[in-house]
């Protein structure tokens, strides 16, 4: 089939951008053109102009709203719009329910099964005095971060960037951070979740409870390149050590619309308990034509599928009843309401609140899972050529 060539100034009209980006995209690769045939003009495949339109290049051109889009090539997670997250093959619900959350980060790391006899994992490190001194309005991230900072200076092979290295760190990081939450008993053996069980709550746990923390650790691992993803794979394509990588996924989560969402979610289940239903709290909200916390999501067009899997999980762990009929009751009532369906962010702090966990805890469990996928992201970036990502600008100001 012969090429459909057409001329540059119709290939700018098509891309929507000026002649001289046109020729910037040839000089990057990501076009090729040809001579006219009297030498002096150039002409573009049409089939290839289209091609870029609908991968995105249309997001280089100046702009102050929309989104970007930035397309990496992963081998790490799979997003199914109505089955979840697949990590390296393996759906993460399955995975939230056939074993633990340490079988699943070193899953996400290596793509290797452990076996019946898993890697062991160390136990926490002690939490540095400046974590233990700081003011109470510091949130898990802040604390996170302290502590990831304090063993990276502590750790004088913190540049070895083999994938068992990686992996190593990602162990002790994890371990360590599970020992933050002071709020209970706390604990240095056992799971990850029985450890950060011990120390966001004073009660033992109920019959089922440590099976859900897990496998909401589990669901929340990896999530394709979220925003917090996004950052950790630009700062390991630096060379950042593994510990200023999983730092950079926490600068990024610290905002309200990624990790902190299921702290707000928390607070509507706490609203509706205490007016006794949900239609004050969700009446209200409609009102002031506010979104309700937890619905909605940029990627599942239905319901989240991690959601109804950890919903399923905790509506039968044996919680507070009461709480559990809250639950389902505010479920119920903004569902029919909503045109949109809950996500992880409800279904994580419909859990944390039938099982009487602080309003954080959500928090705690977000930047805990996720450093598990920020180092397998880690480990994949290290493989790439350094100082990839230079997006380009186009100065637009006076």
């Amino acid at each position: 089939m012969l090429m459909q060539s057409i001329p540059a100034k119709e290939a700018a009209r098509r891309l929507g951008v000026k002649p001289a980006t046109l020729y910037a995209y040839v000089s990057r690769g990501l076009l090729t053109s040809t001579k006219s045939k009297d030498g002096r003009t150039s002409r573009f495949d049409a089939d290839e102009i289209e091609r870029l339109t609908r991968t995105g290049r249309r997001a280089h051109r100046p702009t102050r709203t929309g989104s970007v889009d930035v397309v990496i090539a992963t081998a790490v997670t799979r997003i199914d719009n109505e089955q979840g997250p697949v990590y390296r093959g393996r759906l993460a619900t399955d995975l939230a329910v056939s074993g633990t959350f340490e079988a699943a980060a070193d899953w996400l790391w290596s793509g290797t099964d452990p076996g019946p006899e898993p890697t062991s994992w160390p136990a926490p490190k002690p939490v540095p005095a400046s974590v233990r001194d700081m003011a109470t309005t510091a949130t898990p991230f802040h604390r996170l971060l302290v502590v990831a900072t304090t063993l990276a200076a502590d750790d004088l092979y913190r540049h070895d960037l083999r994938p068992e290295a990686i992996a190593g760190v990602g162990r002790k990081l994890i371990s360590s951070f599970a020992g933050v939450p002071d709020i209970g008993r706390g604990r240095k053996g056992g799971s990850i979740a029985e450890r950060l069980w011990a120390g966001l709550s004073r009660r033992p746990a109920p019959d089922g409870a440590i099976a859900v923390l897990n496998a909401a650790l589990v669901l929340l691992a990896d999530h394709d390149l979220a925003a917090s993803t996004l950052a950790a794979r630009v700062a390991a394509s630096t060379r950042a050590d593994p510990y200023s990588v999983v730092a950079s996924g926490l600068g990024a989560l610290t905002g309200p619309l990624h990790g902190g969402a299921s702290r707000a979610a928390h607070r509507l289940f706490v609203q509706a308990l205490d007016a006794g239903g949900p239609a004050p709290v969700l009446g209200d909200l409609l009102r002031r034509g506010e979104p309700v916390p937890g619905f909605g999501h940029k990627i599942y067009t239905d319901a989240d599928p991690r959601a109804r899997a950890l919903w399923r999980l905790f509506i039968d762990a044996g919680f507070d009843a009461k709480r559990v009929a809250t639950a389902e009751e505010l479920l119920t009532a903004a569902t029919e309401r909503v045109p949109v369906k809950a996500n992880i962010d409800f279904a994580l702090a419909a859990f944390t609140f039938a099982a009487g966990l602080p309003e954080d805890t959500g928090e705690w469990v977000m930047a805990i899972a996720r450093t598990a996928g920020w180092l397998a992201h880690a480990v994949e970036e290290y493989g790439e050529a350094p100082l990839r990502f230079r997006p380009r600008a186009e100065y637009v100001g006076p």
